[in-house]
């Protein structure tokens, strides 16, 4: 069976079977071959006729002459309507409402008047075949969309033709053709006009072709206009060479004259490419001792993928994209022996902020929202097959729009795959002659990679056969550094990691985005605390004083859904459907969230960052859901000096009941990041994870019907069951499964070469077979002393 035999054609009803709405309800009605998903976002061909639509309207309707796209997606309908539409109730056990005969597509996008500067949002209608304008928005002065990577781009190669910044970089020794900038966000800055669409420039020398330009970082940063391209300003940090006297970290007057010398790029390479690592007389040469290691899967797949909704192992879901969120799922639910029972509605990483600890200005400008400044989609990776996803592969397109209204398409932006996930469970019956059962776990992996200038974000939605689910966060690429000068100490809010090159502490905060649906819409958060017994040792309720126990509190209104973790009490939080209980236990089904990655923000309060997003101060929000809370930070988060009125500390106003209710979570979750010399010059991937485990869900373990398997490919490493572990070097396996070793000058060798080895057998009576000192060796004694197989 070939590798995408498990992908199928949309067919006639909704992208499933021609029996049920995607596999949960009988339909009434077929819908029409190839009708899209209503949450599949917006194809190539529908951005290039939204764009068309904005461009007539803006001819005939409006005195724009010059339009900048800057964002155009799927504007989803209503909740409730799209479970009706796919047959999903919203209480388990019922029927879903009246599904209605067709949704509406939508779509919303953003755009810049560039010769006024102006920004405007776009909501249109597809009718007839054609989208149609509802209305455009004029956005208040100051208000301004995403940052685009065409703009970033941009920004290095209109630096190279201002007379003043290539003056600067001459002056320590830099070409225009070796200056390349990572363009960035302004944070705040209240030098220039609200209507200004502003962004600050790092800079770097880059010496040779493809090298690493982050080892030249240079000792000033331009800022200029993203709509014209004129160079507004050029700040220089203060350096703290004076050690009795330490600059003032308050911005500079504009146009203050710098007080210190020029500083120039460091020159030495620190490179990580590795035909660029191999001209380096000092590196040792990649290591060639690692083996061949496959992943193979002779049937194919185990999932099943119809168009964007994919099934595997009971899941099912919906994969989206949008050039803002990235990766995003809908509509998860688990089939639960026939009865199928919604988990979520939708799951994103909302939004994200890496706020720096150096408060020498312009430093504590660099706290970047990379969701909503930049788009996390925007920045996807085209993912490359037996590389960045190893095995059998399914892969989905990603699209946004370009500045022209044309789509740029990511190919392959979005890796599905499955992995062996190590034991899903065992268990040995140790009294001699027991049996011994191990069933090994299989994961789904969903996966997108965004690179954001120096960093690479990877985000891995895992799902396992148990009814858990999570999402990994690995961090990598390259740290955002700054230059020293000669003889100067990083201070202590860095960490040098090579001569003269300094990288901030710095936070990954990330906010996101649970929509539940545990059992139907209506839930609720429960807080646990695991705590001593109130009881004195002694006493007659706990004489031993070993008691301890959990104190439960279920979250009822959102003047007190703001949440914070504590390690103490090892808190966790369960969200829960109230209006049903789990046969035995009592409880009400959930999913609890476990992790303790769980940093809050870290600068004072009052500080800039703190006034952008609010929503890092704390762990867990917990609010109503309405249709349009979905970004944390706000919806245009560029240049705002505070989180507007419209984002998550606003819609925990007013003491809602959020207990047995439709609500929505925003978890803060990332990383403290101290910055190792062993992170440089490229780093090791750092992760963290948040999982979603089922708590009173399920009657019993939901993976027990999982079948054993016996690899048939597994075979030992150094020659056959009875083979000792050599006392010399192997050093590969012969196609008759036989170790070769090479001779280390002691012992003996195997197949045929010179020498006495010699080991300790197993004893044969211990039940798990392990070695003993009687030197009698029994077959199959790793499963006990019955010999049968593990798996069995």
């Amino acid at each position: 069976m070939s590798s995408d035999a498990n992908i199928l054609t949309v067919d006639p009803v909704n992208g499933t079977t021609t029996a049920t709405t995607n596999g949960h309800n009988p339909v009434k009605k077929p819908l029409k071959a190839g009708t899209a998903h209503p949450l599949d976002p917006l194809s190539p061909k529908e951005i290039t006729a939204v764009s068309l639509a904005l461009r007539k309207y803006t001819a005939t309707e409006t005195d724009v002459k010059a339009v900048k796209f800057i964002n155009t997606y799927l504007l989803a309908p209503a909740k409730r309507d799209v479970l009706a539409f796919l047959g999903i109730p919203i209480e388990t056990g019922k029927a879903p409402e009246p599904a209605p005969g067709s949704l509406p597509r939508r779509a919303e996008s953003e755009y810049i008047d560039v010769l006024k500067g102006d920004a405007f949002h776009a909501e249109l209608t597809l009718l007839d075949g054609e989208w149609k304008v509802d209305h455009v928005e004029k956005l208040p002065e100051g208000t301004q969309p995403l940052i685009t990577l065409e703009e970033l781009c941009l920004s290095e190669e209109m630096l190279r033709k201002d007379a003043r910044v290539c003056k600067l970089a001459a002056d320590v020794g830099v070409t225009p053709e070796q200056l390349h900038a990572d363009g960035w966000a302004i944070g705040m800055d209240d030098r220039w006009p609200l209507k200004l669409r502003v962004q600050q420039c790092l800079l770097f020398a880059r010496y040779g072709k493809d090298e690493n330009l982050y080892a030249h970082p240079m000792d000033f940063i331009p800022v200029l206009d993203s709509n014209t391209f004129e160079v507004l300003a050029i700040d220089f940090a203060s350096h703290r060479l004076d050690k009795e006297n330490p600059p003032s970290t308050k911005p500079p007057a504009m146009g203050a004259q710098l007080k210190r010398e020029r500083i120039p790029p460091p020159t030495m390479k620190h490179e990580y490419l590795p035909d660029l690592l191999q001209k380096d007389e000092n590196f040792p040469g990649m290591r060639k001792d690692l083996k061949p290691l496959y992943v193979v899967q002779p049937e194919g797949v185990s999932f099943t993928m119809r168009g964007r909704e994919l099934e595997w192992q009971k899941w099912k879901m919906h994969i989206g994209f949008d050039g803002r969120e990235g990766l995003v799922l809908n509509t998860v639910t688990y089939n639960d022996n026939g009865v199928v029972r919604p988990i979520a509605y939708k799951l994103s990483v909302a939004e994200m902020v890496i706020p720096y600890a150096d408060p020498q200005f312009p430093h504590p400008r660099k706290f970047a929202f990379d969701v909503g400044e930049y788009g996390m989609g925007t920045v996807a990776n085209e993912l490359s097959l037996g590389c960045d996803c190893l095995g059998t592969i399914c892969y989905l397109p990603g699209c946004f729009v370009g500045h022209n209204g044309q789509p740029i398409i990511i190919k392959n932006a979005i890796c599905i795959h499955e992995e062996d996930a190590g034991l899903l469970w065992k268990h040995t019956d140790f009294r001699p002659g027991g049996r011994a059962h191990s069933v090994r776990a299989r994961k789904l992996i969903i996966s997108m990679i965004a690179t954001v200038a120096n960093y690479e974000y990877i985000f891995y939605w895992q799902f396992y056969q148990d009814g858990t689910f999570e999402l990994e966060i690995r961090l990598s690429g390259i740290l955002n550094v700054y230059v020293l000068a000669e003889g100067e100490e990083s201070s202590r809010y860095s960490t040098q990691v090579a001569p003269r090159i300094d990288a901030h502490f710095h936070q990954h905060l990330f906010s996101l985005r649970v929509d539940p649906m545990i059992d139907g819409l209506k839930n609720s958060v429960m807080e646990t605390d695991v705590v001593p017994s109130e009881y004195p040792t002694g006493s007659d309720e706990n004489y031993a004083g070993n008691a301890w126990t959990i104190e439960n509190k279920i979250i009822k209104t959102t003047s007190e859904g703001e949440r914070n973790w504590n390690a103490e009490t090892d808190r966790r939080w369960t969200i829960v459907n109230p209006n049903r209980k789990h046969y035995a236990s009592g409880q009400p089904v959930g999913y609890r969230v476990v992790t303790c990655a769980f940093p809050r923000v870290l600068a004072r309060e009052g500080s800039w960052i703190r006034n952008r997003a609010p929503f890092a101060r704390s762990n867990l929000w917990v609010t109503r859901y309405a249709p349009g809370r979905d970004w944390p930070a706000g919806k245009y988060v560029p240049q705002t000096h505070v989180a507007p009125e419209d984002s998550l500390e606003g819609w925990m106003k007013g003491g809602e009941s959020i207990d047995n209710e439709d609500i929505i979570l925003f978890l803060t979750v990332g990383t403290n990041h101290i910055p190792r010399p062993e992170e440089w010059p490229v780093m090791p991937a750092d992760m963290f994870r948040i999982t979603f485990k089922p708590v009173s869900f399920f009657d019993r373990n939901p993976s027990i019907d999982v079948p054993s398997t016996q690899d048939e490919k597994s075979r030992h490493a150094f020659g056959t069951a009875n083979a000792p572990v050599p006392q010399t070097h192997a050093v590969g396996i012969t196609p008759e499964a036989e170790a070769v070793v090479e001779a280390t000058g002691h012992g003996a060798a195997l197949n045929g070469h010179n020498g006495t080895h010699t080991s300790n057998g197993a004893n044969g009576l211990h039940p798990n077979g392990t070695n003993g000192t009687n030197g009698t060796t029994v077959t199959n004694g790793t499963n006990g002393t019955n010999g049968g197989s593990c798996c069995h």
